[in-house]
């Protein structure tokens, strides 16, 4: 077996076994304590992180975070790695910014001079343009992620109109929209599924002395319990023509505006109930532009606003 092939079964090895003693390894390769010795020091120099542990029995243990075997890339693979990660430059934050960057660079060593170059003339070339928020937690949307990931409830503290209060949560998904990213999470106060802003969680503690729902585990961001019949309600919403120049882009609406024989433009979405009051300041930007029509529930949130607009306004 070449040197290279070894110190990849080396890793694969390590990965499967966390603990190990030398002479483990070199039963199982057949070679001499020594030969292992030194592979497990350029295994080390290299990044793998190996460990010795000290005491009755010795030997060596992998740290948390395990290390893949080598992974042959195409140049047009890489190329492709450095534009995903590139589109994303306009996020404020990302759950693996650090852990994006330094694949990155490992990438970037080993390419050729001349694909190195497409790279460097590539940069700043491609994006997926989103507004740039600045106030988002990367430790926290790692956080999240790692709940989503291994099936962690946590515990947040998280800022709303009413003040800060303490959550206890199960994530179940992220995603980002205008620039923010959002964490639906199965609320355990309410019993329910909740739609938490990341930029409002002021913390975020994984808390392992509550069990997870494991039907929650099953659910994604297209299949949690607000896509059933009984959480769904129709909103309806008219739209000027400029109305729907507006929001024939947009993410919630858009794909749904229909235009009338008559010349209106009607959009109709099944939305949860429980955010019905997200759907309607949505369309509240829209001004005289856009009229709610369905719901009864979101007339009436949207009157009280004009209302509290009025007061607002009048001196009175």
């Amino acid at each position: 077996m070449l040197k290279s092939q070894r110190l990849i079964q080396l890793i694969i090895i390590i990965n499967a076994k966390k603990s190990f003693t030398v002479q483990e390894l070199a039963d199982e390769f057949g070679l001499s304590t020594r030969t292992i010795t030194r592979d497990l020091q350029e295994l080390s120099e290299l990044g793998v992180p190996v460990y010795s542990v000290q005491g009755r029995g010795g030997g060596y243990r992998l740290l948390q975070e395990r290390i893949l075997p080598a992974i042959s890339f195409s140049e047009h693979e890489a190329v492709a790695m450095f534009i995903a990660c590139q589109s994303l430059q306009r996020m404020g934050a990302l759950p693996f910014a650090e852990e994006a960057d330094s694949a990155l660079n490992k990438f970037y060593h080993y390419l050729p001079a001349d694909v190195r170059d497409q790279v460097d003339r590539m940069k700043g070339k491609v994006a997926i343009w989103s507004p740039k928020r600045s106030n988002m937690s990367s430790s926290i949307l790692r956080t999240l992620l790692k709940a989503v990931m291994q099936q962690v409830a946590v515990t947040i503290k998280y800022r709303s109109a009413k003040g800060v209060g303490s959550r206890d949560i199960q994530p179940i998904g992220l995603y980002a929209s205008q620039g923010y990213w959002y964490c639906p999470s199965f609320s355990f106060k309410h019993e329910q599924v909740r739609l938490f802003r990341v930029d409002r969680i002021e913390s975020a503690v994984p808390n392992t002395s509550i069990p997870c729902r494991q039907e929650v585990g099953q659910w994604d961001l297209w299949s949690t319990p607000e896509q059933s019949h009984q959480s769904l309600v129709t909103m309806t919403v008219e739209l000027t023509a400029k109305g729907a120049h507006e929001l024939e882009s947009d993410e919630y609406f858009g794909s749904s505006i229909v235009q009338q024989e008559d010349g209106r433009h009607i959009a109709s979405i099944q939305v949860s109930a429980a955010n019905l009051n997200f759907y309607s300041n949505w369309i509240w930007r829209l001004g005289d532009n856009a009229r709610i029509i369905e719901p009864q529930k979101a007339i009436t949130y949207t009157q009280q606003k004009i209302e509290s607009m009025r007061v607002q306004y009048s001196g009175s």
